[in-house]
C-alpha cells in the first residue's frame, strides 16, 4: 500500500486510504517503516491521518500498537488523527485509545508534536 505523505517541518504526516485490515495491513506497516525509522527524539515526528481510512480490523491495531511501540522505545511522537466514526469506535472500544495518542484533528496533533511544524502547517 502507498501511503500519502506530506512534511510539516519535523512533522510527517502519513495518511492511508481505505481499509486497513488482513489483506492490507502488512502493505501498510512496510509503507509506514521508513516514516518510523526517522520517528526519533531528534528526528522527525509522525501523524497518522486516519480521515482516509473507513475501516481498521485487529491485524490493523496491531500495526498502530507496533508503530507506536518502536515511536516511544525511539523516544520519538508518533500519533494517530483525524479517525472517521466507525475507525474511532474501534478504537475506543478496543481501549487503544488509551495506548495511542489520538487527537481529533491533524492540526491537533500536528500542534501536539512541534512548534516548527505547527508554524508550516498554518503557513499551508
Amino acid at each position: 500500500m502507498v501511503l500519502d505523505h506530506t512534511r510539516f517541518a519535523d512533522v510527517v504526516v502519513v495518511a492511508p486510504r481505505g481499509r486497513i485490515d488482513h489483506a492490507t495491513s502488512e502493505g501498510v506497516r512496510e509503507a509506514l517503516a521508513p516514516f518510523l525509522a526517522r520517528c526519533t527524539a531528534d528526528g522527525d515526528r509522525v501523524v497518522l491521518d486516519l480521515a482516509g481510512v473507513e475501516y481498521i480490523s485487529s491485524a490493523g491495531l496491531r500495526v498502530l500498537m507496533l508503530a507506536a511501540k518502536q515511536a516511544r522505545v525511539q523516544q520519538g511522537f508518533f500519533a494517530v488523527a483525524a479517525a472517521q466514526p466507525l475507525v474511532l469506535e474501534i478504537l475506543e472500544i478496543s481501549k487503544f485509545t488509551l495506548v495511542l495518542r489520538t487527537l481529533p484533528t491533524v492540526r491537533d496533533a500536528v500542534t501536539a508534536a512541534s512548534p516548527a511544524g505547527l508554524a508550516a502547517f498554518e503557513r499551508g
